[in-house]
């Protein structure tokens, strides 16, 4: 668990709009673990963190809504489907491109917690 923290807080990003509510709010702060994907793919409805395909310097916190293991390609989408840019919109990402797992919320203090 130490190492985990450790590892994850070089990674810390904030949330900013509404495409992943009511899982995640703008002004939430997580913690992501780059290393949960190193020995096995994202799975279905789990948060990733993607480089944005259309501005690679942005990163995303999306669900991963399907995984094509041919292609080693990830469906994923925002939980407020009407609020999300995703794949819908960009097409599929590569699991190479997983940066890695949002899965602490360490602020605001009032909803603080895992995240899934």
């Amino acid at each position: 668990m130490i190492r985990r923290l450790i590892r994850s807080w070089g990674a810390r990003v904030a949330v900013e709009g509404w495409s992943m509510h009511p899982t995640l709010e703008a002004g939430d702060w997580l913690l992501v673990d780059p290393d949960a994907y190193a020995r096995a793919a994202p799975a279905v409805d789990d948060l990733v963190l993607v480089p944005d395909p259309r501005v690679p310097s942005r990163l995303l916190v999306k669900r991963v809504a399907e995984v094509h293991v041919a292609d080693r390609e990830l469906i994923v989408t925002g939980d407020a489907h009407e609020a999300s840019t995703d794949s819908r919109a960009f097409g599929p990402v590569s699991t190479s491109a997983v940066a890695g797992q949002p899965w602490f919320r360490y602020w605001p203090l009032r909803r603080i917690g895992r995240v899934s």
